[in-house]
């Protein structure tokens, strides 16, 4: 089983799946990110794929593809998306449907999305939580493989419950990669 992590951030949810002792063969990212220098430090083989434009020219399906032709080069069996700042189109789905796995920040359904944590408070849930799931072509819509919630405190704001819900995230999401290489030996 060789796996891909793609992020886009601080690369803490690398460094809990580092902590398994995965079978990680690449880290590829959208954007220069900690997510990429800690794969660096670490001698796995880290990729940048820049994403240059963000507006509305964005051409999503020819940036999948490039995406897509790393991860094959590198031969990967499973895609661990580890806070990945940009959503893939339906070349990635149609290479690794049923072997790409998310996690997102809220109990879905509910809120899905890039600001599940922000879209939780405003709505006045006293609990929300993580979700680990297949991607599929919907976002944030794919089969849950697992979750876990999260009380809503009184005094939270957008940061203090996203690191609550991240130290969970931490936790859950590298038990579920484990359990799928492991089911895969």
């Amino acid at each position: 089983m060789r796996v891909a992590v793609l992020a886009s951030g601080s690369g803490t949810i690398l460094e809990a799946l580092l902590g398994r002792r995965l079978p990680i063969v690449a880290v590829v990212t959208d954007r220069p990110c900690g997510a990429l220098e800690i794969a660096r430090a670490t001698g796995i083989p880290a990729e940048l794929v820049a994403r240059a434009d963000f507006g509305p020219s964005f051409d999503r399906v020819a940036y999948t593809h490039d995406i897509v032709d790393v991860l094959q080069r590198h031969e990967v069996d499973l895609v661990a998306i580890a806070g990945f700042g940009t959503i893939l189109s339906k070349p990635f789905v149609d290479a690794y449907g049923g072997r790409a796995v998310n996690t997102h920040p809220a109990l879905l359904p509910s809120f899905k999305g890039w600001h599940a944590v922000r879209d939780a408070l405003e709505f006045g849930v006293k609990v929300t939580g993580t979700t680990v799931h297949l991607v599929t072509e919907d976002v944030d819509s794919g089969p849950i493989l697992a979750q876990e919630a999260v009380t809503v405190r009184d005094d939270d704001t957008e940061a203090t419950l996203h690191e609550r819900i991240k130290e969970v995230e931490r936790r859950l999401y590298p038990d579920v990669i484990e359990r799928l290489v492991k089911a895969r030996a």
